[in-house]
């Protein structure tokens, strides 16, 4: 199996990401114990090619379990210590390892098979096996020296069938003989007349009778009853038998020393095959891996970027679908135009897991393993991955958890650049709150002026409203249910979240006069901040309620359209053919008058030449009026298909022309609101009650600012004051 350098990552890392979880998770479907070892063993890779390569192999490896054509592959058998012998003198392979190296080969040449047929479906992996060769004489060799069976043929050598023929006559003789000695002596003989004693058959002869018998003496009962004795007449055979066994054993090793030799040959080919073997099982356990949690293969950048889509936390979500709970997916993006996201609100309303999420899906795919997110999702790679998430506080290097903080910080301050990735948790936490949220947001600063990548969650009102002032940093918050104070778990990206500081107390019953105390204590300004934050976080939840519930009445209003179209057009063409078969019902009825009056004219004519010269010329012309009918009939048709095709044309013409309009009005629409707004102007967001001032127009987006902090939004967002 290929060997790859890893990329420069902690083990404190991987543990706060929970990697080891994955590894485990992934390593229960290796059938090897050596596959096992280098699966918990993975890191993120350093050769990108390598990489990028083995990602589209497992891709390649999932799509094989969904069309329905698996690679066939199964157990196979690790040969290292019986292969590093293969070159020392004398040294013979036992006979199962023969049928292990049979059954690797033969795997090989199923795979080698099955990439060639369905090449188109696995070029990658095809492109990878293309190099390996099969070699037929592998499994010829060993065929012409083992049955089917595992024993060695008759034939494997001439010596060996001469020795085999003669054993197999002395069996015969031996038998032949011990049957008649055994009719011979039945009188002496007990109930059970014969038993086998180390492998020799012996007559079971009456103790008080045992010298009436000649033979080798090998035992008796348990009671001393009955006494054990081969017969005399057939010990020589049996030494005869015991001699041909020993020259037997000497001629088998001889065949296993011959075909050890000619096996040894093929030594590389042997080590080529089982190292595929044992990549294609660490394939076949991340692609078993990545269907359990419903992961993709993202597209793959060269720009640094994380975009996540209904992006899941593989653990959380595999624990959750055994628990039979659901999980709640988020969406992010984090690129060179937008870097840094801070991410704010309430305890427990998702913050870490988020920021976890994002972290371990980034290793996972460094590390060429699948990720659980949907279609439209993407990665591109960091060199550094540094994470700073929960209590590391350090009892052997009496660190408090906010000097191992303070240690860590100035780790990534030595070392950030602008391929890394931060993900810290409760950011400047640890020591008193606005010396460590000034010292915080100086860290935050600095990591933003290096380029340098992050997620970063937090608490303090000054670090988002540094992230307000950057351009490419933005606020995130976790929703909560204003009247329940439940989270959400949603991620909503472009507007800082509240803390809930003093809902959260009221809510679990903390006396309303201290909490009054305490709001009195904190400056005006961060309460009235808190409750601003809190009032649009709200707000704009509730608009996105609106909006989906809306959305999810516009979708049912049009399918309900489209079933009274449906309808209407059945009961159309049900009023047509009614129509159609009361028209045929008047001409029948017509017709039969006609032919009534005919045979009642008859009756008192008599005239049958009459009668005869009427009818033909009545079924005459009901013919030319069925002829007259097929042509009009197909005179409409042409005229109805022309009439299709020429509305159709128009249509497409006229719907071409009616979007190009549609698109001219939105964009003047469009311009003409930015052309009547300017900065200073005091505006509102569509269902919000806010009121903010522009600071900034830039293209079709408005930056609002409400006092403390500014947000950005679409023109058609917001309206005029």
């Amino acid at each position: 199996m290929r060997k790859f350098v890893s990329m420069q990552i902690s083990e404190q890392t991987l543990k706060d990401l929970e990697f080891n979880a994955v590894q485990k998770e992934i390593a229960e479907f290796a059938y090897t114990e050596k596959v096992e070892e280098f699966i918990f063993n993975l890191k993120p890779y350093e050769n990108h090619q390598n990489l990028v390569e083995d990602l589209q192999i497992t891709n390649e490896y999932l799509t094989s379990f969904e069309t329905g054509n698996r690679v066939p592959f199964s157990e196979y058998y690790i040969l290292d210590e019986n292969l590093s012998r293969l070159e020392i003198e004398n040294y013979y392979l036992p006979a199962e390892e023969f049928f292990k190296i049979k059954a690797n080969t033969l795997q090989i040449k199923e795979i080698l098979k099955y990439l060639t047929a369905f090449q188109e479906y696995a070029p990658v992996l095809f492109s990878k096996a293309s190099t390996i060769l099969y070699e037929k004489n592998i499994v010829k060799l060993i065929d012409q020296v083992f049955n089917k069976f595992g024993d060695i043929k008759d034939d494997a050598s001439p010596e060996l069938k001469i020795v085999r023929d003669r054993l197999r006559h002395l069996n015969g003789r031996i038998t032949e003989l011990f049957n008649k000695s055994m009719t011979y002596h039945a009188d002496y003989l007990d109930d059970i007349r014969e038993s086998v004693i180390g492998n020799r058959r012996v007559l079971a002869v009456k103790s008080a009778l045992r010298k009436r018998v000649k033979g080798q003496f090998l035992g008796t009962s348990k009671t001393g009853s009955i006494t054990f004795i081969e017969p005399e007449s057939v010990q020589n055979p049996r030494r005869e038998w015991e001699e041909l066994k020993e020259e037997e054993k000497h001629l088998v090793i001889q065949i296993l020393l011959d075909l050890t030799a000619k096996i040894a040959e093929y030594k590389p080919n042997l080590e080529e095959y089982q190292a595929f073997l044992e990549y294609i099982d660490f394939t076949q356990a991340k692609a078993n891996y990545a269907y359990s949690i419903n992961a993709i293969l993202p597209k793959i950048s060269e720009s640094r970027i994380i975009k996540l889509v209904d992006a899941y936390h593989p653990v959380l979500f595999l624990n959750n679908k055994r628990k039979q709970q659901k999980t709640i997916p988020q969406s992010l993006e984090i690129n060179e135009e937008c870097r840094i996201i801070i991410i704010s609100g309430p305890n427990a309303g998702g913050k870490s897991i988020t920021l976890k999420t994002i972290g371990l899906l980034q290793i996972m795919i460094q590390s060429g393993i699948l990720v659980p997110v949907k279609e439209g999702s993407q990665f591109g790679f960091f060199n550094q991955i540094f994470t700073d998430i929960g209590d590391n506080q350090s009892i052997e290097n009496h660190l408090s958890t906010y000097s191992y903080r303070l240690k860590q910080m100035s780790y990534f301050l030595k070392n950030a650049d602008e391929k890394t990735l931060l993900l810290v948790d409760e950011f400047g936490t640890g020591s008193d709150p606005e010396l460590g949220g000034a010292l915080a947001e100086v860290f935050f600063e600095e990591f933003y002026e290096r380029n340098s990548f992050g997620i970063f969650t937090t608490h303090y009102t000054n670090i988002k409203l540094s992230a307000e002032q950057l351009s490419e940093a933005i606020n995130a918050c976790m929703l909560f249910d204003k009247k329940t104070l439940e989270p959400l778990y949603r991620l909503e990206l472009g507007q800082a979240g509240s803390s809930f500081t003093f809902e959260v107390a009221e809510k679990n019953k903390i006396p309303f006069r201290l909490i009054n105390r305490a709001k009195k204590k904190v400056e005006s300004g961060k309460v009235s901040l808190d409750k601003t934050i809190l009032k649009l976080q709200q707000e704009k939840f509730e608009i996105q309620k609106t909006k989906d519930h809306v959305e999810e009445l516009r979708e049912t209003n049009i399918e309900n359209n489209e079933k009274l179209e449906q309808t209407n057009e059945k009961i159309q063409q049900k009023l047509y053919d009614f129509q159609q078969l009361y028209d045929r019902e008047q001409k029948r009825l017509k017709l039969g008058e006609r032919i009534s009056d005919m045979a009642d004219s008859y009756l008192k004519s008599k005239n049958k030449k009459q009668m005869i010269s009427n009818f033909l010329k009545l079924i005459e012309m009901e013919n030319a009026k069925k002829t007259k009918e097929v042509q009009q009939l197909k005179k409409i048709e042409k005229i109805v298909e022309k009439e299709v095709q020429r509305e159709l044309k128009q249509n497409s013409d006229t719907i071409s022309k009616q979007k190009e309009v549609i698109e001219t009005k939105e964009k003047a629409a469009t311009q003409k609101k930015i052309d009547a707004l300017k900065v200073g102007d005091r505006v509102k967001i569509h269902g919000s009650t806010s009121v903010g001032t522009i600071d900034k127009i830039k293209k079709e987006v408005v930056f609002v600012n409400y006092g403390l902090f500014t947000t950005q939004i679409n023109v058609n967002e917001v309206y005029k004051i």
